[in-house]
């Protein structure tokens, strides 16, 4: 393992894999994140929570907006503590998990976010994308599709800056949209009923199930949060950069599933079709719904150019060696190549699965959060980066543990799914991801306890610590 050394040629693709940015590459502020993490957001995907919480789960607007707040604080939170830990060691999020979970355990971790953010994700975002540009157009679905794929690779095969720069460009054209339409949507919704104008109600299971999901749509940017602040100086202010990325993920989600929530209790709202339904002459002026219908494509391309780079970092993370220096951009363009295959097959039924792919990334998130946090609230004022490369040979079986058991137990006991409810899911709604994340962290204390990790020295008295190269490929 080598210091990282003399910086590479300018180039308009960011070159390289996951190792560590070296000091002298650092640029950017801390509030750059108030634009990263608002614009990824101003989408469909997240006004459909607020659409999903008061038609499917039956609640009133004013207990499904403070259900949706609820999850998004949780999530912003947690989005803010780990991005604040990205300028210190340079890496992306999923190298970090290295340190919790060891070099071979954090494999597991690694690749389901692979599957969710360059996959997953990718798909969701791609189809809602691609139906708000058909329904503008009049073009057919799957060239709508392949346009807003093309697009999203593009800026993600660019690298970090184009991302940066992109999302807060974006975030500026289109939080002025959503917020017309957040505006007319308030103005025309019943808002003291429920869906359709009828009486909603409070059942605790639809809070709960709310609660999860809203958080499973904010926390599922968790697993990037370091991937956008690595290039930023190692001094630069913890708590400035956690604020602002944890403010501006929790503020556009909430606004936009409030958005969502007051539309469906508008009469007629038709959730089967809710981006038609939602930017109908019912809910907005016919002007701004087509604006709408734009914004909600380019908000496809926002959310995805971050899900395509992260999901390639992801995919590096997991120990891949891929010896070429546009390693990342490569994995990049073959994430967007399947990921428009799976949307294209999702096309016919965009929305009957969402509900369960958000329940999903929760149930996985929030064990893997337990873990990751416990492990280093135990390493505070130690070093890490020995630990970090890829042929460190490190292990820490107490975190993989921690993180399979809780993720078995909380999903086999509490899940409340179509395909599979749990014997204790009953009326309590969905508490997967709260009893995965508390079993999660109680587990790796006890479990560090009997198969005790590894511990760096302590940090140089500024706290901090000179980047490595994490990345074996970086040196092959």
């Amino acid at each position: 393992m080598t210091t990282a050394e003399a910086q590479p040629r300018p180039s308009f693709v960011e070159q390289g894999g996951i190792e560590a940015i070296p000091v002298d590459r650092r640029h950017g502020s801390p509030w750059q994140l108030l634009t990263t993490w608002t614009a990824p957001n101003l989408e469909f995907a997240t006004i459909f929570v607020g659409v999903i919480a008061v038609a499917f789960f039956g609640l009133s607007f004013p207990v499904a907006i403070a259900a949706l707040v609820v999850g998004n604080a949780l999530g912003g939170l947690t989005h803010g503590i780990l991005s604040s830990w990205g300028p210190r060691d340079g890496v992306a999020q999923m190298v970090l998990g290295r340190v919790a979970f060891g070099s071979r355990g954090n494999v597991v971790p690694a690749a389901i976010n692979t599957v969710m953010a360059g996959i997953g994700w990718f798909a969701v975002n791609s189809v809602s994308g691609a139906l708000a540009l058909a329904t503008l157009t009049g073009l057919p679905a799957w060239l709508t599709l392949l346009l807003i794929v093309v697009l999203e690779v593009a800026v993600a095969f660019v690298g970090h800056d184009l991302v940066q720069r992109f999302e807060r460009y974006a975030s500026i054209a289109l939080g002025i949209v959503f917020l017309l339409a957040l505006v007319f949507a308030l103005g025309s919704g019943h808002l003291t009923g429920g869906a359709g104008g009828k009486a909603g109600g409070a059942p605790f299971a639809g809070i709960t199930l709310a609660i999860s999901a809203a958080f499973g749509y904010a926390a599922g940017w968790n697993p990037y949060a370091s991937d956008y602040t690595r290039y930023l100086p190692p001094r630069t202010s913890r708590r400035t950069l956690g604020f602002a990325a944890g403010f501006g993920n929790f503020l556009s989600c909430s606004l936009l599933m409030a958005a969502g929530a007051a539309a469906a209790t508008v009469a007629g709202f038709d959730a089967g079709d809710p981006t038609g339904s939602f930017t109908s002459t019912s809910v907005m002026p016919e002007v701004v719904g087509k604006l709408t219908l734009l914004a909600i494509a380019v908000g496809a391309v926002a959310a995805n150019a971050l899900n395509v780079y992260s999901g390639a970092m992801s995919f590096l993370a997991a120990g891949v060696r891929i010896p070429f220096a546009l390693r990342r951009a490569i994995v990049a363009v073959a994430f967007g190549a399947i990921g428009f295959v799976v949307a294209l097959t999702a096309l016919p039924n965009a929305g009957e699965a969402y509900e369960a792919f958000l329940l999903v990334i929760a149930y996985w998130i929030a064990p893997w959060l337990g873990v990751l946090l416990a492990d280093r609230a135990s390493r505070r004022g130690t070093r890490i980066a020995a630990f970090l490369a890829d042929d460190a040979r490190y292990v820490n079986r107490a975190g993989l543990i921690a993180f399979l058991v809780a993720l078995v137990v909380s999903v086999v006991l509490f899940s409340n799914q179509s395909a599979y409810v749990g014997p204790l899911a009953g009326s309590v709604g969905d508490l997967t991801p709260f009893v995965g994340f508390v079993l999660g962290a109680v587990l790796y204390v006890a479990l560090a306890r009997v198969l005790p990790p590894e511990h760096g020295g302590p940090l140089p008295a500024d706290g901090y610590e000179q980047p490595e190269h994490v990345d074996a490929a970086a040196r092959a």
